[in-house]
Protein backbone atom coordinates (compact mmCIF):
# COMPACT_ATOMS: atom_id res chain seq x y z
CA UNK A 1 0.00 0.00 0.00
CA UNK A 2 0.97 3.50 -0.27
CA UNK A 3 1.31 5.92 1.94
CA UNK A 4 2.48 9.09 3.38
CA UNK A 5 3.35 10.62 7.05
CA UNK A 6 5.86 13.76 8.40
CA UNK A 7 6.15 15.55 11.79
CA UNK A 8 8.65 17.48 13.38
CA UNK A 9 10.34 18.15 16.87
CA UNK A 10 11.54 21.45 17.41
CA UNK A 11 13.27 22.58 21.07
CA UNK A 12 15.67 25.40 21.78
CA UNK A 13 18.16 22.40 21.07
CA UNK A 14 17.39 21.00 18.11
CA UNK A 15 15.16 20.22 14.60
CA UNK A 16 14.44 16.74 13.89
CA UNK A 17 12.24 16.12 11.00
CA UNK A 18 11.09 12.36 9.83
CA UNK A 19 9.51 11.81 6.40
CA UNK A 20 8.12 8.65 5.17
CA UNK A 21 6.08 7.05 1.83
CA UNK A 22 5.70 4.19 0.36
CA UNK A 23 5.23 2.20 -2.50
CA UNK A 24 3.16 -1.35 -2.69
CA UNK A 25 5.61 -4.17 -2.09
CA UNK A 26 4.78 -8.15 -1.26
CA UNK A 27 7.36 -7.20 2.01
CA UNK A 28 8.73 -5.22 4.31
CA UNK A 29 11.43 -3.13 2.85
CA UNK A 30 12.59 -0.63 5.09
CA UNK A 31 15.26 2.63 3.67
CA UNK A 32 16.42 4.94 6.34
CA UNK A 33 18.10 8.04 5.02
CA UNK A 34 19.54 10.09 7.98
CA UNK A 35 22.38 12.73 9.50
CA UNK A 36 25.72 9.86 10.02
CA UNK A 37 25.24 10.89 14.34
CA UNK A 38 21.66 8.83 14.20
CA UNK A 39 23.67 5.37 12.57
CA UNK A 40 24.00 4.36 16.52
CA UNK A 41 20.09 4.59 16.34
CA UNK A 42 18.96 2.63 13.64
CA UNK A 43 18.39 -0.41 15.05
CA UNK A 44 15.77 0.91 17.28
CA UNK A 45 14.51 3.29 14.36
CA UNK A 46 13.39 -0.39 12.15
CA UNK A 47 12.25 -2.20 15.43
CA UNK A 48 10.20 0.64 16.53
CA UNK A 49 8.44 0.79 12.45
CA UNK A 50 7.89 -3.01 12.54
CA UNK A 51 5.00 -1.72 15.28
CA UNK A 52 3.48 0.06 12.77
CA UNK A 53 4.13 -1.46 9.19
CA UNK A 54 4.47 -5.36 7.81
CA UNK A 55 3.99 -4.45 4.33
CA UNK A 56 5.28 -2.07 1.92
CA UNK A 57 9.04 -0.34 0.52
CA UNK A 58 9.10 2.22 2.80
CA UNK A 59 11.41 5.41 2.49
CA UNK A 60 12.26 6.97 5.56
CA UNK A 61 14.15 10.11 5.59
CA UNK A 62 15.53 12.26 8.54
CA UNK A 63 17.27 15.91 9.10
CA UNK A 64 18.66 17.05 11.89
CA UNK A 65 19.67 20.42 12.89
CA UNK A 66 21.37 21.49 15.75
CA UNK A 67 20.75 25.24 17.47
CA UNK A 68 22.96 25.00 20.65
CA UNK A 69 26.01 26.79 20.92
CA UNK A 70 28.62 26.31 22.97
CA UNK A 71 29.34 22.71 21.59
CA UNK A 72 33.43 22.68 22.05
CA UNK A 73 35.02 22.56 25.41
CA UNK A 74 38.67 22.65 25.95
CA UNK A 75 40.63 19.93 26.92
CA UNK A 76 43.93 20.14 29.20
CA UNK A 77 46.81 17.23 28.57
CA UNK A 78 48.51 17.66 31.99
CA UNK A 79 50.41 14.52 31.65
CA UNK A 80 51.25 15.62 28.05
CA UNK A 81 52.49 18.85 29.32
CA UNK A 82 54.72 17.65 31.97
CA UNK A 83 56.27 14.93 29.47
CA UNK A 84 56.86 18.40 27.28
CA UNK A 85 58.48 20.04 30.23
CA UNK A 86 60.77 17.20 31.27
CA UNK A 87 62.08 16.91 27.70
CA UNK A 88 62.99 20.48 27.98
CA UNK A 89 64.64 20.26 30.92
CA UNK A 90 66.78 17.94 29.46
CA UNK A 91 67.27 19.82 26.64
CA UNK A 92 68.63 22.68 28.90
CA UNK A 93 71.38 20.18 30.54
CA UNK A 94 72.82 19.07 27.58
CA UNK A 95 73.02 22.15 25.40
CA UNK A 96 73.52 24.34 28.11
CA UNK A 97 71.35 26.75 27.07
CA UNK A 98 68.43 28.66 29.34
CA UNK A 99 65.05 27.22 29.71
CA UNK A 100 62.57 30.13 28.52
CA UNK A 101 59.62 28.16 28.20
CA UNK A 102 56.67 30.19 29.31
CA UNK A 103 52.85 29.01 29.99
CA UNK A 104 52.04 30.41 26.62
CA UNK A 105 54.61 28.65 24.95
CA UNK A 106 54.07 25.64 26.47
CA UNK A 107 49.89 25.86 25.61
CA UNK A 108 51.09 25.82 21.53
CA UNK A 109 52.94 22.37 21.92
CA UNK A 110 50.50 19.78 20.44
CA UNK A 111 47.76 18.30 21.91
CA UNK A 112 48.43 20.05 25.20
CA UNK A 113 45.30 22.35 24.54
CA UNK A 114 42.68 20.54 22.14
CA UNK A 115 39.45 21.66 21.36
CA UNK A 116 36.53 18.31 21.73
CA UNK A 117 32.87 18.71 20.70
CA UNK A 118 30.82 18.14 23.92
CA UNK A 119 29.23 14.55 23.94
CA UNK A 120 25.84 14.24 23.09
CA UNK A 121 22.79 12.88 25.60
CA UNK A 122 22.18 9.61 23.79
CA UNK A 123 19.16 8.80 25.86
CA UNK A 124 17.76 12.43 25.76
CA UNK A 125 18.48 12.68 21.74
CA UNK A 126 16.79 9.15 21.44
CA UNK A 127 13.94 10.32 23.07
CA UNK A 128 13.31 12.95 20.71
CA UNK A 129 14.32 11.17 17.59
CA UNK A 130 11.94 8.09 18.80
CA UNK A 131 9.19 10.36 19.24
CA UNK A 132 9.06 12.38 16.33
CA UNK A 133 9.66 8.62 14.31
CA UNK A 134 6.42 7.30 16.00
CA UNK A 135 4.47 10.46 15.48
CA UNK A 136 5.08 10.56 11.58
CA UNK A 137 4.32 6.59 11.52
CA UNK A 138 1.00 7.46 13.34
CA UNK A 139 0.44 9.83 10.51
CA UNK A 140 1.83 7.51 7.80
CA UNK A 141 -0.82 4.74 8.82
CA UNK A 142 -3.83 6.88 8.75
CA UNK A 143 -3.33 7.71 5.09
CA UNK A 144 -2.54 4.00 4.55
CA UNK A 145 -6.15 3.16 6.60
CA UNK A 146 -7.75 5.57 4.07
CA UNK A 147 -6.54 3.60 1.06
CA UNK A 148 -7.30 0.44 2.86
CA UNK A 149 -10.89 1.41 3.17
CA UNK A 150 -11.14 2.05 -0.83
CA UNK A 151 -8.91 -0.95 -1.46
CA UNK A 152 -11.57 -3.42 0.83
CA UNK A 153 -14.83 -1.29 -1.15
CA UNK A 154 -13.45 -2.49 -4.25
CA UNK A 155 -12.55 -6.37 -3.43
CA UNK A 156 -15.71 -7.15 -1.69
CA UNK A 157 -17.15 -5.50 -4.70
CA UNK A 158 -15.25 -8.72 -6.68
CA UNK A 159 -16.22 -11.24 -4.69
CA UNK A 160 -19.67 -10.12 -4.76
CA UNK A 161 -19.25 -10.65 -8.52
CA UNK A 162 -17.47 -14.18 -8.03
CA UNK A 163 -20.28 -15.09 -5.97
CA UNK A 164 -22.76 -14.88 -8.49
CA UNK A 165 -20.77 -16.47 -11.05
CA UNK A 166 -20.51 -19.12 -8.33
CA UNK A 167 -24.23 -19.07 -7.82
CA UNK A 168 -24.70 -19.23 -12.05
CA UNK A 169 -22.37 -22.17 -11.94
CA UNK A 170 -24.31 -23.87 -9.26
CA UNK A 171 -27.64 -23.54 -10.98
CA UNK A 172 -26.37 -24.62 -14.41
CA UNK A 173 -24.40 -27.78 -13.71
CA UNK A 174 -27.49 -30.28 -13.05
CA UNK A 175 -29.07 -28.94 -15.97
CA UNK A 176 -26.47 -30.22 -18.28
CA UNK A 177 -26.96 -33.66 -16.55
CA UNK A 178 -31.07 -33.09 -17.60
CA UNK A 179 -29.97 -32.14 -21.12
CA UNK A 180 -27.21 -35.05 -21.78
CA UNK A 181 -29.55 -37.67 -20.64
CA UNK A 182 -31.98 -36.22 -23.40
CA UNK A 183 -29.49 -36.33 -26.36
CA UNK A 184 -28.38 -39.21 -25.26
CA UNK A 185 -31.54 -40.84 -25.68
CA UNK A 186 -32.32 -39.07 -28.90
CA UNK A 187 -29.41 -40.57 -30.00
CA UNK A 188 -29.77 -44.20 -29.03
CA UNK A 189 -33.10 -43.88 -30.92
CA UNK A 190 -31.93 -42.57 -33.86
CA UNK A 191 -29.41 -45.49 -33.98
CA UNK A 192 -31.85 -47.95 -33.03
CA UNK A 193 -34.93 -47.51 -34.33
CA UNK A 194 -38.07 -49.44 -33.10
CA UNK A 195 -35.55 -51.11 -30.10
CA UNK A 196 -36.64 -50.64 -26.94
CA UNK A 197 -34.08 -48.24 -24.95
CA UNK A 198 -32.20 -49.58 -21.99
CA UNK A 199 -33.35 -47.03 -19.24
CA UNK A 200 -30.53 -48.81 -16.98
CA UNK A 201 -28.03 -48.14 -19.66
CA UNK A 202 -28.57 -44.75 -19.70
CA UNK A 203 -28.73 -43.91 -16.45
CA UNK A 204 -25.26 -45.60 -15.80
CA UNK A 205 -23.99 -43.62 -18.85
CA UNK A 206 -25.43 -40.54 -17.08
CA UNK A 207 -24.28 -41.23 -14.11
CA UNK A 208 -20.66 -41.77 -15.49
CA UNK A 209 -20.93 -38.60 -17.10
CA UNK A 210 -22.22 -37.06 -14.02
CA UNK A 211 -19.27 -37.89 -12.24
CA UNK A 212 -16.68 -36.21 -14.40
CA UNK A 213 -18.40 -32.97 -14.91
CA UNK A 214 -19.24 -32.51 -11.38
CA UNK A 215 -18.05 -29.95 -9.64
CA UNK A 216 -19.94 -29.71 -6.39
CA UNK A 217 -16.99 -30.08 -3.67
CA UNK A 218 -15.34 -26.76 -6.38
CA UNK A 219 -18.07 -24.89 -5.93
CA UNK A 220 -18.44 -25.47 -2.43
CA UNK A 221 -14.92 -24.88 -1.65
CA UNK A 222 -14.64 -21.37 -3.87
CA UNK A 223 -17.66 -20.38 -1.89
CA UNK A 224 -15.99 -20.76 1.36
CA UNK A 225 -12.77 -18.94 0.37
CA UNK A 226 -15.05 -15.93 -0.77
CA UNK A 227 -17.04 -15.63 2.35
CA UNK A 228 -13.78 -16.30 4.32
CA UNK A 229 -12.08 -13.48 2.54
CA UNK A 230 -15.00 -11.22 2.92
CA UNK A 231 -15.05 -12.23 6.91
CA UNK A 232 -10.90 -10.98 6.95
CA UNK A 233 -11.65 -7.81 5.73
CA UNK A 234 -13.85 -6.96 8.09
CA UNK A 235 -12.01 -8.06 10.68
CA UNK A 236 -8.83 -5.73 9.51
CA UNK A 237 -5.56 -5.70 10.98
CA UNK A 238 -2.70 -7.34 9.05
CA UNK A 239 -3.97 -9.75 6.48
CA UNK A 240 -2.81 -9.29 3.46
CA UNK A 241 -0.15 -12.55 3.12
CA UNK A 242 -3.19 -14.52 4.61
CA UNK A 243 -5.31 -13.21 1.70
CA UNK A 244 -2.82 -13.92 -0.84
CA UNK A 245 -2.60 -17.33 0.23
CA UNK A 246 -6.90 -17.79 0.08
CA UNK A 247 -6.77 -16.17 -3.46
CA UNK A 248 -3.99 -18.91 -4.45
CA UNK A 249 -6.35 -21.73 -3.36
CA UNK A 250 -9.28 -19.87 -5.14
CA UNK A 251 -7.43 -19.79 -8.14
CA UNK A 252 -6.79 -23.75 -7.61
CA UNK A 253 -10.67 -24.07 -7.35
CA UNK A 254 -11.43 -22.29 -10.56
CA UNK A 255 -8.73 -24.09 -12.87
CA UNK A 256 -10.42 -27.61 -11.53
CA UNK A 257 -14.17 -26.26 -12.62
CA UNK A 258 -12.64 -25.15 -16.27
CA UNK A 259 -10.88 -28.17 -16.66
CA UNK A 260 -14.30 -30.40 -16.28
CA UNK A 261 -16.40 -27.91 -18.06
CA UNK A 262 -18.06 -29.79 -20.41
CA UNK A 263 -20.75 -26.93 -21.43
CA UNK A 264 -19.79 -23.14 -23.17
CA UNK A 265 -21.57 -21.26 -20.26
CA UNK A 266 -19.67 -22.64 -17.77
CA UNK A 267 -16.86 -22.37 -19.35
CA UNK A 268 -17.48 -18.70 -19.91
CA UNK A 269 -18.37 -17.98 -16.00
CA UNK A 270 -15.09 -20.50 -15.02
CA UNK A 271 -13.06 -18.27 -17.14
CA UNK A 272 -14.89 -14.82 -15.86
CA UNK A 273 -13.86 -16.36 -12.19
CA UNK A 274 -10.33 -16.38 -13.20
CA UNK A 275 -9.83 -13.46 -14.76
CA UNK A 276 -12.11 -11.88 -11.11
CA UNK A 277 -9.66 -14.16 -8.65
CA UNK A 278 -6.27 -12.48 -10.64
CA UNK A 279 -7.68 -8.77 -9.97
CA UNK A 280 -8.50 -9.60 -6.78
CA UNK A 281 -5.15 -11.02 -6.12
CA UNK A 282 -3.57 -7.43 -7.81
CA UNK A 283 -5.59 -5.98 -5.32
CA UNK A 284 -4.29 -8.12 -2.25
CA UNK A 285 -0.58 -7.56 -2.77
CA UNK A 286 -1.18 -3.75 -2.10
CA UNK A 287 -2.72 -4.96 1.58
CA UNK A 288 -0.92 -4.51 4.27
Amino acid sequence: MTGFGRFETVTDEYKISVEMKAVNHRYLDLSIKMPKKFNFFEAGIRNLLKNYIQRGKVDVFITYEDYTENKLCLKYNSALAAEYMDYFARMETQFGIRNDVTVSTLSRCPEVLSMEEVPEDEEHMWKLLSETVEEAARRFVETRVTEGENLKADLQGKLNFMTSLVDFIEERSPRIMEEYRTKLEDKVKELLSNTTIDEGRIATEVTIFADKICVDEETVRLRSHIENTKAELEAGGSVGRKLDFIAQEMNREANTILSKANDLEISDKAIALKTEIEKVREQIQNIE
